[in-house]
């Protein structure tokens, strides 16, 4: 319910929205606003691709993919395309995971919500020190690694066109992503 203020938490605002949104939309709540995009079959195919490839090292119950997790910030509720979350943790009592269990997380771009990728989600994610974040952009072909999060920046960040491999075996992930099979807009 909303607090005492009148003012909407995210808890409301996505109860709202799991009775709301029609199947096969992905919804973030960046800054306050409301995000609905479409799960069109490219971002789908590097996502699952992505989800494959952290599978080869990771158990499945650490890879998550649109799960909300709330991170830093004003209504800051993040459906995350795939994260990572770290070893041994472990759920809220409300049955969220906690921003600070995040080890990785990867974004693909959709067309019009690509603005909040490369900006306020990037500095949630740097803000909540998620020490690897990937955006991979199939517009532009290329992916954007970002590592190191200091005061709410990502004091590394490395581009890599879609065909070469993105090497993250000197960050905290410690494997290579291969983005040969990474389709394009």
């Amino acid at each position: 319910m909303a607090e005492e203020s009148g003012e909407l938490t995210l808890d409301d605002l996505f109860e709202s929205l799991e009775r709301t949104t029609p199947e096969g939309y992905k919804v973030d709540i960046v800054e306050g606003a409301i995000f609905m995009s479409p799960q069109r079959d490219t971002r789908w195919e590097i996502i699952a691709d992505i989800y494959e490839q952290l599978r080869t090292k990771y158990p499945r119950k650490r890879v998550k993919s649109d799960v909300r997790i709330d991170y830093p910030g004003h209504l800051n509720g993040f459906c995350s395309d795939v994260t990572l979350v770290a070893e041994g943790a472990e759920k809220t009592p409300g049955g969220l995971w906690r921003c600070e269990d995040v080890a990785f997380v990867a974004e693909v771009i959709s067309k019009g919500t690509g603005h909040n990728d490369y900006g306020p989600k990037k500095t949630a994610y740097a803000t909540a020190e998620v020490p690897v974040y990937l955006v991979a952009d199939p517009y532009q072909g290329k992916c954007h690694l970002c590592s190191q999060p200091k005061d709410g920046e990502y004091v590394s960040e490395l581009t890599v066109a879609f065909g070469a491999d993105v090497d993250m075996t000197t960050t905290p992930l410690g494997l290579t992503l291969k983005t040969g099979d990474f389709p394009r807009d």
